[in-house]
């Protein structure tokens, strides 16, 4: 597979508009997969709404929902400049009956699977429109249903794995999972940590969007991080990509024990919102901690027993 480079999405937001309608019309007209995930890219970073902050991690999920649309679109007779207004539907339907391929997973794809496809689909047919190529909206009346299991069912915190993982963690290793467990950061936000973002018991973290938050450290979290050494000569204390720590983190899982409980990063992220909940009772607080801009997405970070109001009621 060909990636798109980052001089190459440039190039094409560079050019003059009748050369980009040009190059998207024909590309369209080809099923010209990589050319259109390249005009896509140059949309989500020069004209979508979070522009150049747009995260790396939603890029590569819009090429990918690209690089499975255009090729469906071709087999299936549809014109991507001209398509059918029924064709997003067509689409969506197809996805929600294709047997997952993930590793270990049976069934179909899961609701948040088919719409990070169909997100992607859409965002071509904005940057088909930006380019000049189409005036098309075929997803525009295609409904995805949301999955009727709330995230935190199907992705639980971490709770009593944490310190028994902690065991079985060299100290970098270590000090990474805390961030994410109990200093609640994002693993992306984790391994961009530096020496100069710590100012005594407060780190200052880049967060998606490029927004800036303090973070308070528990003595925990700050003895971890005291006895590391910068990983990189910019000060970086890690020098980890995403997949790397993922195979060291996955291995520490089995180490200890609990093997079958990994379930990526982002269930330390909701131990840490659980505990701070279960200490303050205040989603705000929570939210803020956790970098949220809405309290509807941190009540997707805490899991909250369903007796909780059970003494308050007693006496009702």
């Amino acid at each position: 597979m060909t990636l798109v480079r980052s001089q190459d999405t440039l190039a094409l937001a560079n050019l003059t508009d009748q050369a980009l309608r040009v190059r998207a019309v024909e590309a369209a007209s080809t099923y010209d997969a990589e050319t259109l995930v390249g005009v896509t890219r140059a949309y989500m970073t020069t004209a979508s709404r979070k522009g150049a902050r747009t995260s790396e991690k939603t890029l590569e999920a819009y090429s990918l929902a690209v690089r499975d649309f255009v090729p469906w679109a071709r087999e299936n007779g549809v014109q991507l400049l001209r398509p059918g207004r029924r064709d997003g539907g067509r689409y969506v339907a197809q996805l929600q009956t294709r047997p997952s391929q993930g590793r270990g997973k049976t069934g179909v794809l899961s609701a948040a699977t088919v719409a990070q496809y169909v997100a992607g689909a859409r965002a071509l047919y904005r940057a088909l429109r930006w380019a000049g190529a189409t005036e098309a909206q075929p997803f525009e009346d295609a409904h995805v249903p949301p999955d009727p299991t709330p995230g935190i069912v199907k992705n639980p915190p971490y709770m009593r794995e944490v310190d028994a993982v902690l065991e079985q963690c060299e100290p970098r290793l270590a000090a990474l999972l805390l961030l994410c467990a109990h200093a609640g950061l994002r693993v992306s936000e984790a391994l961009g940590v530096k020496v100069t973002d710590i100012q005594g018991s407060r780190l200052t973290v880049r967060g998606k969007g490029g927004k800036v938050r303090r973070v308070p450290l528990g003595k925990r979290v700050r003895g971890a991080l005291a006895g590391l050494s910068p990983a990189l000569p910019d000060g970086s204390l890690f020098s980890w990509e995403y997949a790397q720590v993922t195979y060291r983190m996955r291995a520490a899982f089995r180490a200890a024990g609990h093997g079958d409980a990994w379930r990526g990063f982002h269930a330390a992220r909701k131990h840490s919102g659980t505990r701070l909940y279960s200490a303050t009772k205040d989603f705000t607080r929570v939210g803020l901690f956790l970098g949220h801009a809405s309290v509807d997405t941190t009540r997707r970070y805490v899991a909250v027993e369903e007796d909780d109001v059970a003494g308050e009621v007693e006496d009702f």
